[in-house]
């Protein structure tokens, strides 16, 4: 027995003593001696028993709370799902006691690594439902601040999950707010064309797109994307049917000013609606240019130009007619102005016909007015060539039938480069005719009427001047010959004679006529006397065979004649 346990003893026995020591005084019998130590060894036992169940009650009080350590250990530890990490730990080991203190810093630092779980699985849940609640368009949902957590599975793998699904959802966010910027963006560039309130618009979406301090919480759901998607197309389309009513108001501006010849500067005030005219929808960007106050300013206009339109409408009749009649004198045609004119007056007085219609009638003639200069212009600008060319022929012949155009004087050596430039030109003319000529005929055999300029027949007139001109050079041609003869005579007198008459001037010419050619009035002389000579040449061409005079060219020569060895 121990020996903390010998003052007990000492104690009891002392107390026995003390006790019998008492009985003694008293005179207490034996029998009632035993009964009060069997009693007193009765409640020693009953209260060693009471020790020992207490003892045992306190033993499974160890016991469960040794289990419950254990099944807690393993409960966290298949929670966060990290069994290798405490696989070391040796069960049974030491008394009951040693083994709750051995696995009591476990169990806390368990509990801490599970808290510490259990607070990451709630931070990223409530991110999860926060952005869920945004794509949903719920704003902050009932659960948003209380996540519903599986404290039976805190695993890394599941965490992953959520990290994952949480990455997938702000990413997702992110494309929804990328979407949002650039549908505000469109209909702000939709209400900078249009000219409306866009914080007003957006504003009835949803409150959050208006105010600028909300940042990345605008709202980002199906609603307000599917609301933002609709009002786009829905303003594309007023965008649309406002650039067309803008573009055919134009149209009539431009047709009524260009009927009532409105001026420039006026024309300015509305540029900016005739310019839309050409372009597409995408092209049209400028502040205001679709408003409703654009729309509204150009249809009064439109009003009040048709308004003066049928007091002008008189006065553009005869306008377009005068504009039809300077066409045709352009290219040479035969119009009847007077005519014309005095047939406009009768159907504007007789008010049975729509000054609309007759002026879109006389704009039609213009146009076909064009169309008969247009396949006349051809013709036309071979015709100027052709009678620059006679021009020039005329000049040519006057030039040639001066004898002093060499005389030296102001004037002389242009005159001479412009006789060589016109004999290559007069060389072209017979060529230039033909191809006229052709012309003119696949022309008539096209429209199947006759080219008339200034009235004339082209053709007659091309055939006129065809004969003329053979004419003249079988003028020219008898002329030279008569020269010819004449020199050949003088020739045949010089050996006959022995002396060579002065070559007669041509018939009328007298001695002044240098100086007559010298001033432009001697000029027209000398050309006049020149002319006469050549019909001189021709009386006497004419008398020679008349009076049978042989000309000297058929003349037998003797062989030793010095002109006849000559030729």
């Amino acid at each position: 027995m121990p020996s903390s346990l010998s003052p007990s003893r000492t104690t009891c026995a002392s107390l026995l003593r003390e006790l019998q020591i008492i009985w003694d005084e008293i005179g207490e019998s034996d029998g009632e001696r035993d009964k009060m130590l069997l009693q007193l060894e009765q409640e020693c036992l009953d209260i060693y028993r009471r020790k020992v169940e207490n003892t045992r009650k306190y033993k499974a009080t160890l016991h469960q709370s040794l289990a419950e350590t254990e099944l807690e250990i393993n409960a966290i530890v298949a929670a966060l799902g990290e069994h290798a990490s405490f696989s070391r730990f040796e069960k049974g080991q030491g008394t009951l006691k040693e083994q709750i203190l051995a696995f009591k810093p476990i169990l806390e630092d368990l509990r801490l690594r599970k808290k510490e779980r259990v607070d990451e699985f709630l931070e990223i849940q409530s991110q999860i439902a926060h952005i869920s609640a945004e794509i949903a368009g719920n704003g902050r949902s009932k659960n948003y601040g209380d996540p519903q957590i599986d404290e039976h599975d805190l695993t890394m793998k599941i965490l992953a999950e959520l990290k994952l699904h949480f990455k997938e959802l702000q990413n997702e966010k992110a494309l929804r707010l990328q979407k949002v910027a650039d549908h505000l963006s469109s209909i702000h560039e939709l209400s900078i064309v249009m000219s409306f309130d866009f914080l007003k618009t957006v504003h009835e979406i949803h409150p959050s797109l208006s105010n600028s301090s909300c940042g990345y919480l605008k709202s980002i759901s199906n609603d307000t994307l599917a609301r933002l998607t609709d009002l786009i197309n829905s303003l594309k389309q007023q965008k649309q049917q406002r650039l067309k009513k803008l573009q055919e108001l134009g149209k009539m501006l431009i047709e009524l000013w260009d009927l009532m010849d409105t001026p420039v500067d006026e024309r300015i005030r509305f540029e900016h609606v005739t310019n839309l005219i050409s372009s597409s929808v995408d092209e049209v960007s400028r502040q205001g240019s679709l408003s409703l106050e654009a729309l509204e300013q150009t249809e009064v206009e439109v009003e009040q130009l048709n308004t003066f339109k049928a007091s002008k409408l008189k006065e553009l009749v005869f306008k377009r007619q005068s504009e039809l009649e300077e066409i045709y004198r352009g290219v040479h045609m035969d119009i009847d102005s007077d005519a014309a004119r005095q047939i406009l007056i009768s159907l504007i007085d007789s008010d049975n016909v729509d000054l609309s219609d007759l002026l879109s009638s006389m704009d039609d003639q213009i146009v076909k007015a064009k169309e008969q200069a247009l396949s006349r212009k051809d013709i036309l600008e071979k015709v100027e060539k052709w009678k620059f060319a006679s021009e020039e022929e005329r000049w040519l012949d006057d030039y040639e039938r001066d004898e002093n155009r060499y005389t030296a004087g102001k004037g002389v050596h242009k005159n001479l480069k412009r006789a060589e430039k016109a004999r290559l030109l007069v060389g072209k003319i017979p060529s230039m005719v033909e191809s006229l000529t052709a012309k003119v005929k696949a022309w008539e055999l096209e429209k199947g009427v006759s080219f008339l300029y200034d009235k004339v027949s082209l053709l007659s007139s091309l055939e006129e001047y065809t004969v003329r001109r053979q004419e003249r050079e079988e003028e020219k041609r008898k002329c030279r010959e008569q020269k010819r003869l004449q020199e050949q005579l003088a020739v045949e007198q010089e050996a006959l004679f022995g002396s060579r008459p002065t070559p007669k001037k041509p018939l009328g010419l007298s001695s002044n006529a240098n100086s007559m050619a010298v001033t432009p009035n001697g000029r027209r002389a000398a050309t006049n006397l020149g002319r006469l000579g050549v019909s001189a040449c021709k009386e006497r061409r004419e008398s020679g065979r008349s009076n049978n005079i042989t000309p000297v060219n058929y003349v037998s020569l003797p062989k030793d004649n010095p002109v006849s060895r000559g030729n």
